[in-house]
């Protein structure tokens, strides 16, 4: 290769990855609107966000079993009349308590976990004095001298102590639990990242065998060809040697896939055909990196490679109530057999693990083996 070639490869090195020319028609791209995730977006605070609709519901129906539970350990003649009036009392408790860690959430995550964990106690503590203090209020028709209800026997000051001191030992108990879940949470995430940072370095050898084969076969017979497949080799390993848990953009991933697909043309020629049937697909939804070029690297080596004629790999996606639908597939031996080559599993199975790690059980590859035809489905939830 020539001196001016090795120098525009290095200047292209330096360039931001262009999508890759496709002589497959056009594809129209629909951008759709972003679906909501209840996991979408967590942030790094040990105390939940009260404003978020299942946290309201909760607090809500704690109050009424504790309302339920006190009125039940204090047996009257009217029990109906006393399970309303504590349940009123702990609901507004609950609910300003819900609120206030609410709009306070924002301004907490600033401080640190000990001094934030004291900032919650004092409000707490202030917002249960005052609702205590309004309890007493329309318990007595608002005349102080006549104390002596249900809610607060005896006098006015035992009554808010008492409270303030319930408010104090249940919110110790309600930080430590966030704390502990917290601290749960970051470190399965943590393990995650690690899992999957571990199995996509296992496929990355897989790209660097292939293309060098590919390179290696075409040095001597078309050296400009192979000047090509190694600026491509490029351009894919210098996108996909990035972090490798943040997720890439549909559009990118598949524009991956198809420098791929440069580089095997160069090596199977008119034998490996692939047809794209992506209109449908939100190119800004977010999916892990390495999900679709693997499939199609399956499709090339396990089904079309070992054809004498080759075949069409077709690579097809939807939006499926709310979750991406990914079908790659591929034509297999007239006597149904699949390729028993070695590593016909581990792109599909690390792909399988990964989609786990990233969305539970909501992501899922399931194969499809026909007489004639070898089809993988992935799904995952759809975000952006």
């Amino acid at each position: 290769m020539s001196k001016t070639g090795a120098a525009e490869r290095a200047a292209a090195a330096l360039r931001p990855l262009a999508p890759p020319p496709d002589t497959s028609p056009p594809d129209t791209v629909a951008i759709v609107p972003a679906v909501s995730r209840l996991d979408a977006s967590d942030d790094d605070f040990f105390i939940p966000d009260f404003c978020a609709t299942r946290m309201v519901f909760a607090v809500v129906l704690v109050a009424e079993l504790l309302a339920v539970t006190l009125s039940l350990a204090r047996p009257t003649a009217d029990f109906l009349t006393e399970l309303a009036r504590v349940s009123m009392f702990l609901q507004w408790l609950a609910l300003t308590s819900a609120a206030v860690l609410c709009y306070a959430r924002r301004w907490l995550k600033r401080f640190t976990i000990a001094r934030s964990s004291l900032v919650v106690f004092g409000l707490l503590a202030l917002n249960t004095a005052v609702i205590s203090e309004l309890a007493l209020w329309f318990e007595t028709g608002f005349d102080r001298t006549a104390v002596g209800t249900v809610l607060a026997p005896g006098a006015s000051w035992p009554f808010l102590l008492r409270n303030i001191g319930i408010c104090v030992i249940v919110t110790a108990l309600l930080l430590r639990y966030f704390f502990v879940t917290h601290q749960w949470h970051t470190h399965v995430h943590a393990e995650a990242r690690s899992r999957i940072q571990a199995l996509q370095a296992r496929i990355r050898p897989h790209f660097l065998f292939n293309s060098m084969n590919t390179i290696a076969a075409l040095t001597r017979s078309d050296p400009a060809r192979a000047e090509e497949a190694v600026e491509d080799l490029a351009d894919l390993f210098r996108a996909t040697l990035r972090d490798s848990h943040s997720p890439l953009r549909l559009k990118e991933e598949l524009e991956l896939t198809r420098i791929y697909q440069r580089i095997e043309a160069l090596r199977l020629g008119d034998r490996l055909k692939v047809t794209w049937d992506v209109a449908e697909l939100p190119m800004r939804a977010l999916v892990p990196g390495l999900t679709v070029q693997p499939l199609l690297e399956n499709a090339i080596y396990h089904g079309i490679e070992p054809l004498p004629t080759g075949g069409t790999v077709t690579v097809a996606g939807r939006v499926v109530n709310a979750e991406i639908e990914l079908v790659v597939t591929n034509p297999v031996a007239l006597d149904g057999g699949v390729s028993e080559r070695s590593g016909n599993r581990l792109a599909l199975d690390n792909i399988r693990q990964r989609l786990a790690l990233a969305y539970g059980a909501r992501g899922t590859l399931t194969v499809e083996q026909r007489p004639e035809q070898y089809r993988v489905t992935v799904r995952f939830p759809f975000s952006e």
